[in-house]
C-alpha cells in the first residue's frame, strides 16, 4: 500500500549506458530511422560520467592495432568522423600528432613492426632518427621514433554533450538518473524496470561500459568474458612546464597488454597530462586511490580469468603498483621519453578506470566484442580506442539494431 506507482513506456529501442558510445549509437539510429521511439538511459546525473568523463581526450590514428581488426578499422573511420563532427559543429579539436619513441634498439625494432601496422591501416607514418624526433619534440630523447601525424585531439565530455543535445533535437528521450534495476525477455519485447518506470522495447542495446557484462547478465546473457577494472592515474604538469610538450609522446607499447604505458598529451586547453599507469582497481567505478567494493572485488578475486591472468603477468603487476605509488618511479617511466621531468612536475592527480574483458583462461581481450541476441545487443568489450572509433561503433550497432527493427 501506498507504494510508487510505476508506469509503463513502450518505445522501439532502450539503450542503458550514456557514455559517448551510447550516445553516438541513439544520434545514429534517429538520424538514420525518423520517427524511430528511442529512450537512452543513463543511471548517473550526467553523461559522460565514467569511461568517456576520464579520458585523455586522443583521437587516436590506429596504428597499433592488428589490420584488419574492428579497432584497426574503426580507429581509422571513427577518428575521421569525430574530428569532422567536431570541426562542422565549432567544438575544439587539433589534429596535433604523435610520436612514439623507441628507448633502444631491441625496442627500435618493435618500432618498425609498428610502422609497418601503421602503413597497413593506411597511415602516413615516419622513423625518425634522434634529430628528426629533436624537431618534432625537442625535449623529448630517443634512440629513433615514429611519427604518427593523424593523431588528433578533442574535449570528449563536450562531443557527448552535442551528441546529446542533437539526439534530443531529433526525438529521442533521453534520461539520466535512471539507473536499470532488471531486464526481463517477455513475448512483447524487452521490459526495463527503473525507480521511475517500466519501460518496453522491441530491442535493448546495452553501451554500459563498466557494468556491461552485469547488464547482459541481467537481460539473460552469458557473455565469454568478465570486466575487470583497471585505474589509470594521471598528472598534470605545472603550467610553467608545459613548454616542455608539443603534442603527444608516447612510450613503444608492450604487445603483451592492451595498455599504450605511461605518455604525455598536449590536451585541447594546453595543458600536459602524464600517464596513466594501470593498476587492478577494487571498485568498478572507484576514481580514488583506496575506493573499495565488497561486491567488485569479490568477484575480481572469484573470477578464474584474474587469477590466470595474475599468475601470468604477477611481475607487471607489482611493477604498476610500485609506480603508482612512488611518484619517483611514475617520474622515472616518463624520463625515459622526457629526461627533464621530475617528480615535482607530477601535480593534480586524477585517474579514470578501463573496463577491460578478460576471458575464463586469463587472456584479455584485444578488440572490440559485440553479442547478439533475438532483442539484444550487447557491447562487451569496448576500452581505448572506443572514444575514437564511437562515431563509427554507434554506426554498427545501429546496423545491427535497424534490422531488428
Amino acid at each position: 500500500m501506498g507504494g510508487k506507482r510505476v508506469t509503463m513506456e513502450r518505445f522501439d529501442a532502450a539503450i542503458v549506458g550514456g557514455g559517448i558510445v551510447g550516445l553516438a549509437t541513439g544520434w545514429t539510429l534517429l538520424r538514420a530511422r525518423p520517427g524511430l521511439r528511442l529512450v537512452l538511459l543513463e543511471k548517473e546525473g550526467h553523461w559522460a560520467a565514467h569511461q568517456t568523463g576520464h579520458n585523455s581526450g586522443v583521437v587516436h590514428s590506429g596504428v597499433y592495432y592488428r589490420p584488419g581488426s574492428a579497432k584497426a578499422v574503426m580507429a581509422r573511420t571513427g577518428g575521421e568522423a569525430m574530428i569532422s563532427f567536431c570541426q562542422e559543429r565549432g567544438l575544439p579539436v587539433a589534429r596535433v600528432g604523435k610520436v612514439i619513441v623507441a628507448a633502444n634498439d631491441r625496442e627500435r625494432e618493435r618500432l618498425r613492426m609498428l610502422a609497418d601496422r601503421g602503413a597497413a591501416n593506411g597511415l602516413r607514418v615516419a622513423l625518425l632518427d634522434p634529430a628528426g624526433l629533436a624537431a618534432l619534440e625537442p625535449h623529448a630523447a630517443g634512440a629513433a621514433a615514429l611519427h604518427v601525424p593523424e593523431t588528433a585531439i578533442v574535449d570528449y565530455r563536450l562531443v557527448s554533450g552535442r551528441l546529446a543535445e542533437e539526439a534530443i533535437d531529433a526525438g529521442g528521450e533521453l534520461r539520466c538518473g535512471a539507473a536499470v534495476l532488471s531486464i526481463t525477455s517477455r513475448a512483447d519485447g524487452m521490459a526495463i524496470q527503473t525507480a521511475e518506470s517500466e519501460i518496453m522495447a522491441d530491442l535493448l542495446i546495452n553501451c554500459a561500459g563498466l557494468q556491461c557484462d552485469r547488464v547482459a547478465r541481467m537481460a539473460g546473457a552469458r557473455p565469454a568474458a568478465r570486466i575487470i577494472p583497471f585505474r589509470g592515474e594521471y598528472f598534470e604538469l605545472p603550467p610553467d612546464r608545459a613548454y616542455l610538450v608539443n603534442s603527444l609522446i608516447y612510450p613503444v607499447p608492450d604487445e603483451r597488454f592492451p595498455f599504450l604505458g605511461v605518455h604525455l598529451t598536449r590536451m585541447v586547453d594546453g595543458t600536459v597530462h602524464a600517464g596513466p599507469n594501470a593498476v587492478l582497481s577494487w571498485k568498478r567505478e572507484g576514481y580514488r586511490r583506496g575506493a573499495f567494493s565488497a561486491r567488485d572485488a569479490l568477484e575480481v578475486l572469484a573470477y578464474s580469468g584474474m587469477a590466470r591472468l595474475a599468475a601470468r603477468h604477477w611481475r607487471t603487476g607489482m611493477a604498476e603498483v610500485a609506480r603508482s605509488l612512488s611518484r619517483r618511479l611514475f617520474a622515472s617511466s616518463l624520463q625515459r621519453l622526457l629526461p627533464e621531468i621530475t617528480s615535482a612536475d607530477l601535480t593534480n592527480p586524477s585517474a579514470g578506470v578501463r573496463a577491460q574483458a578478460v576471458l575464463p583462461d586469463g587472456r584479455l581481450v584485444d578488440d572490440f566484442l559485440i553479442s547478439e541476441g533475438e532483442r539484444a545487443i550487447h557491447l562487451l568489450n569496448a576500452p581505448s580506442p572506443a572514444a575514437t572509433a564511437s562515431l563509427a561503433i554507434g554506426e554498427h550497432i545501429a546496423a545491427l539494431g535497424l534490422r531488428r527493427l
